[in-house]
């Protein structure tokens, strides 16, 4: 699918992940910058244009065709540049569990964040917010520890890189943020800490993480 594409994020959040794909294919794309979700009425309605969801990443196709959802994403980019880079193409031993960590991280993980980023948008009485985004902090840590245990080295398949380490090293900058992650899911903190290093990544992690 040749021409360029537009992706709709914000700095260091999801859309980090799908732009760190972009660049890792070489794929033409326009960022469009949108303000902060949680605190700017006018960036959702803005973005609800696009995504009626109002969510990032938001990525629209060179035909004009709009794609939200980071693993959905994953895999068409894969498709569309007909490379197994970061995704293992169907024949591959890793297929299979590629496929199960990649869902397992954007449906059970990345909702916990959903949930508790903003608790007002889900719980009405101030006094249950608190606790409720303590619940949901709580569960995420204990998904990510699940997720350590079948870590391998030194990407998470093993001695195959793929798109589930550059997951893992955007999401591990989020709650409860690396500090935790060194001391109790050690594996997992080294790979995000090899893919904060590729050269392939360097200019991407620079318009994310401003010195």
């Amino acid at each position: 699918m040749s021409g360029s594409y537009t992706l709709y994020g914000r700095a260091g959040w999801g859309s980090t992940i799908v732009e760190a794909q972009l660049d890792w294919y070489g794929l033409p794309f326009a960022f469009e910058p949108v303000d902060d979700l949680f605190k700017s009425p006018e960036a959702r309605q803005r973005l609800e244009k696009v995504n009626p969801l109002a969510q990032v990443p938001t990525l629209v196709l060179p035909n004009g065709e709009i794609m939200s959802e980071s693993a959905a994403i994953t895999l068409l980019l894969a498709d569309i540049t007909g490379t197994e880079s970061l995704v293992p193409g169907s024949g591959a031993p890793e297929r299979a569990r590629f496929l199960r960590w990649l869902v397992f991280l954007v449906a059970n993980i990345y909702p916990t964040f959903t949930y508790a980023d903003d608790p007002a948008r889900f719980v009405s009485v101030n006094a249950a917010r608190d606790p409720f985004r303590a619940a949901a902090d709580a569960y995420a840590q204990r998904l990510w520890r699940q997720v350590e245990t079948e870590a391998r080295a030194p990407w998470f398949l093993g001695e195959r890189f793929s798109a589930l380490d550059l997951y893992v090293a955007v999401m591990t900058r989020w709650r409860p943020r690396r500090g935790w992650f060194e001391i109790e899911t050690p594996k997992l903190f080294a790979i995000a800490r090899r893919v904060d290093v590729l050269p392939q990544l360097t200019e991407m992690w620079k318009r994310n993480l401003p010195s």
